[in-house]
Formats: C-alpha cells, sequence, structure tokens
C-alpha cells in the first residue's frame, strides 16, 4: 500500500507512528515500574510521551529512517532505556516482568488506536481527508505490531527474556541471563541470515489481518 508513495511522502506518513510507538514503549516501562514501587522513571521524568526524553538518535531516527529509504517493508528501533532499579520491587522477579511486559502491551494498544484512525478514514471517504488517515492508521499499525513481538522475544536483554525470567527457577533465570551481553549480536545474526524473518513472518501475518480488520482495510 505505501509503494505507491515518494520517499517525502512515507517520511511524513511514518514519523509521528514510529516516535510514538518507540517513546510510548519506554513510557508504559517506567509507568509499570512506578505501580511497583521504583519511581527512578518518575523522578528523572521519563513517565511522558515527550519524544524529547526518549529519543535515542541512532536508534529512534537513524535506523528507522535508513530502513525506511532502503524500502525493506519491516521497520523497527528502540528509545533510551528507561532506568529501573528492582531493588524497589517487593517481589523483583515477578515485577521486573510486569515492567518488561508493560512496553509490548502499550504497543498493541496503540496499534489498536492507529487502526481506529485508520477506520475513521475510511468511514469519512473523502480522499483529501481519509488517504493521510488511513496512511498513518496503516503505518502505526505496522510499527507497534513490529515491536511488541520483536520485543517478546525471549532474547535477553528484549522484554520477552525479562517475561521469561519471571517465570523461570531462580538460579535458571541466572544462568539465562549471562546471555544479555550477547543478545544484541544473536539478533543481528538472526536479521542477517533472515532467521528473525522467518520466526516472525507468521505471527505478523496473523497480527496484521487482525489489525487491518478491525481498521475496515
Amino acid at each position: 500500500m505505501m509503494d505507491e508513495l515518494t520517499l517525502v511522502q512515507r517520511i511524513i506518513v511514518w514519523a509521528l507512528p514510529v516516535i510514538f510507538a518507540i517513546t510510548g514503549h519506554e513510557a508504559a516501562h517506567g509507568w509499570m515500574a512506578k505501580k511497583c514501587g521504583d519511581n527512578t522513571a518518575y523522578m528523572l521524568g521519563r513517565l511522558t510521551l515527550n519524544p524529547l526524553k526518549h529519543i535515542d538518535p541512532l536508534g529512534t531516527l537513524i535506523l528507522p529512517g535508513l530502513l525506511l529509504m532502503t524500502g525493506t517493508g519491516f521497520i523497527f528501533g528502540w528509545a533510551k532505556p528507561v532506568p529501573v532499579n528492582g531493588r524497589y520491587f517487593k517481589k523483583p522477579l515477578r515485577d521486573m516482568a510486569f515492567v518488561a511486559a508493560a512496553g509490548p502491551c502499550a504497543n498493541l494498544l496503540m496499534a489498536i488506536a492507529w487502526a481506529l484512525l485508520a477506520r475513521l478514514g475510511v468511514t469519512i471517504g473523502m480522499e483529501a481527508i481519509s488517504l493521510p488517515l488511513i496512511y498513518t492508521g496503516v503505518a502505526g499499525i505496522s510499527i507497534n505490531i513490529s515491536l511488541a513481538l520483536i520485543n517478546l522475544l525471549p532474547i535477553p536483554p528484549l522484554d520477552g527474556s525479562r517475561i521469561l525470567t519471571g517465570l523461570l527457577p531462580y538460579r535458571l533465570g541466572v544462568q539465562y541471563n549471562r546471555l544479555e551481553p550477547y543478545g544484541f549480536i544473536i539478533l543481528l545474526v538472526m536479521l542477517y541470515t533472515e532467521v528473525l524473518g522467518a520466526v516472525l513472518q507468521y505471527p505478523l501475518y496473523l497480527a496484521h489481518n487482525l489489525f487491518f480488520s478491525l481498521a475496515g482495510l
């Protein structure tokens, strides 16, 4: 659907969905951490959707921009991680799992919001108004689904690994998290060898069908 847009139009369409998907994800981590007793992110002013508080130049701007310009059809990124101090949690492993799950959950909620925006565009039916809403809604659905699914992978330090650690026996969880220094390398290898695409292909297909159906597309 985006193929008919020029590069400048694609950047305009994707800019806000990408920035808010990434910053909203991090703000959700901080919000849940506060609910669990850790005010670190709150004290640092990170419980906000203000992108300036969260932007990482490489992960929020450069990488998504490069992926968009190269037309890979697969866009993801990251923001500055929200600081979380597990010492303030009553049950550190469980509460850390809740904090980790908050990010992908926020992305799914944002995907619903963008789907409803796209549906509004479909309902209006006036091309000058409806097309921008539909294109932006589609971008919002796509980036939020991608971020949610990637972050749910059980590769330290992705959110899925924190959730899994909360379910594992303590000693096994400690051993498992020793993979964290190699997690980014593992993810890059999976991306380069197309294993990542193979793993995510079917979940992405199902999620796109579900949210595009909600959008009336």
